[in-house]
C-alpha cells in the first residue's frame, strides 16, 4: 500500500495529530493518475529486473534459514571507501559490500548471473514532482545491476559500486511510465528472485525521530532481513549500539552455512 517515503509521511502525520495538531502539516494527495499506464501502453525502457530466469541457480535452503544483523561503524565505512578508487555514497559502498560478500558466501558457479536491485524513490524524478508531495502510495523502482558471479568476485568492490551507480540513474519519469506500461502488458509480473537481492535505504526515512509525545524511538526499522519467502531482501537502517555508538545495521537472511561464510567474507573485507 505504501513505500518507505509514504510510510514516513503517514507516521509524521499520525504523530502530529497525537501531539495536538488539528491537521497534518503535509496534506495527503491522491494524484494516482500521474503513475497510470499510457493508452496504449508501450514499454520504452529496459527492465531486466523483470526477466524470468529459466535455469535456477543455487538458492538458499529455506529449512536452515537464519537471521543476523551486522553493525557498520563509521570506521567500517571508511575502510570500505578506501577499497574504491573514487568518491561514492555510503549507500553505494555498503550495497556493493553486501552484494560481493553474499555472492561469495553462496559459492555460485562463475558463469551464473547475479542481480542487485536498489530501491529508488522516484518522486524527485518526475518533472512535476511537487504534485507528488503528500502522496502516500508506492512510487519507486528497483532497477537491476547485473553481472556474473565470477566477474563480481574477481573485480571487487569498485566494480560493484560502478554497476550500482549506473542503474540508479536509469530511474527517470520515462522509466516509471515504462514500468507502468509493462505492468499492464505483462499483467503485473513480479521481479525475478533467482540470483537476486534487493536493498532499501531507510536512513532518510528517520523512523527513530517519530515522536508521539514521549520522545524519539529506540529503534526505527525492520526487525529482520528477507521479505516473506524471498530471503534476498535487506535494508540499511540507522542504529545506535549498546555502547551508544551511531552506525548502520544491515539485517541479513541466509542459510546457516552461507551466513557463516558471509560473516567471514565481511570481516576480511573490513580488515577485522
Amino acid at each position: 500500500m505504501s513505500d518507505g517515503a509514504g510510510t514516513k509521511q503517514f507516521m509524521n502525520a499520525w504523530t502530529e495529530m497525537a501531539r495536538g495538531a488539528h491537521q497534518p502539516s503535509i496534506q495527503p494527495v491522491w494524484r494516482r493518475e500521474i503513475l497510470m499506464a499510457r493508452d496504449p501502453p508501450h514499454i520504452t525502457c529496459n527492465h531486466r529486473e523483470y526477466e524470468q530466469i529459466l535455469s535456477p541457480i543455487k538458492e538458499e535452503n529455506t529449512n536452515t534459514i537464519v537471521h543476523q544483523s551486522f553493525f557498520f561503524r563509521s570506521s567500517d565505512i571508511a575502510s570500505l571507501r578506501r577499497l574504491v578508487p573514487h568518491q561514492c555514497t555510503t549507500f553505494d559502498v555498503i550495497t556493493a559490500c553486501f552484494w560481493c560478500c553474499r555472492t561469495k558466501a553462496l559459492q555460485l558457479q562463475p558463469y551464473e548471473e547475479v542481480r542487485m536491485m536498489c530501491i529508488v524513490n522516484a518522486r524527485p524524478r518526475f518533472s512535476d514532482n511537487r504534485a507528488l508531495v503528500g502522496y502516500y502510495g508506492n512510487c519507486f523502482a528497483y532497477p537491476a545491476a547485473i553481472t556474473t558471479a565470477g566477474k563480481l568476485c574477481e573485480n571487487g568492490l569498485g566494480y560493484a559500486v560502478e554497476l550500482i551507480r549506473k542503474v540508479k540513474v536509469e530511474v527517470t519519469e520515462e522509466y516509471m511510465q515504462s514500468v507502468a506500461d509493462l505492468m499492464v502488458i505483462k499483467e503485473r509480473c513480479l521481479f525475478t528472485t533467482v540470483g537476486s537481492c534487493v536493498i532499501s535505504d531507510l536512513t532518510r526515512a528517520k523512523f527513530r525521530e517519530v515522536d508521539f509525545g514521549w520522545g524519539e524511538a529506540v529503534y526505527g526499522g525492520v526487525a529482520k532481513g528477507g521479505a516473506g519467502p524471498f530471503p534476498g531482501a535487506t535494508y540499511i537502517v540507522p542504529h545506535k549500539n549498546v555502547n551508544g555508538e551511531e552506525g548502520l545495521i544491515l539485517p541479513i537472511c541466509l542459510s546457516s552455512q552461507d551466513m557463516k561464510r558471509f560473516a567471514k567474507e565481511l570481516d576480511e573485507m573490513l580488515g577485522r
